[in-house]
């Protein structure tokens, strides 16, 4: 019999025409494709199979003194969603 696994990992990318803030965090990012990873949790109180996500993150690769680096940057997905509507507007000006 297989286990069943009670977490899962996706992965996409988004991409930012211009450069961008998330909430809580204070530098600005550069414009770029940036490489977002949402961890979830099985909902084991259902009759069916269902997904509760737990963290979001953005992967930021360091650059100037720290090149060579990655940061995972927890975030929200709303704070994700209203930085990408951001970025489209400037595109529609």
């Amino acid at each position: 019999m297989r286990a069943r696994m009670n977490t899962r990992s996706s992965r996409l990318m988004v991409t930012f025409s211009h450069p961008f803030a998330l909430a809580g965090y204070a530098d600005e990012l550069p414009a770029g494709e940036y490489e977002v990873i949402v961890e979830e949790e099985l909902i084991g109180e259902l009759s069916f199979e269902a997904y509760r996500t737990t963290a979001t993150y953005l992967i930021v690769h360091g650059r100037g003194r720290r090149v060579g680096r990655t940061e995972l940057r927890l975030i929200t997905q709303q704070d994700l969603k209203m930085a990408l509507n951001r970025d489209h507007r400037f595109d529609t000006k």
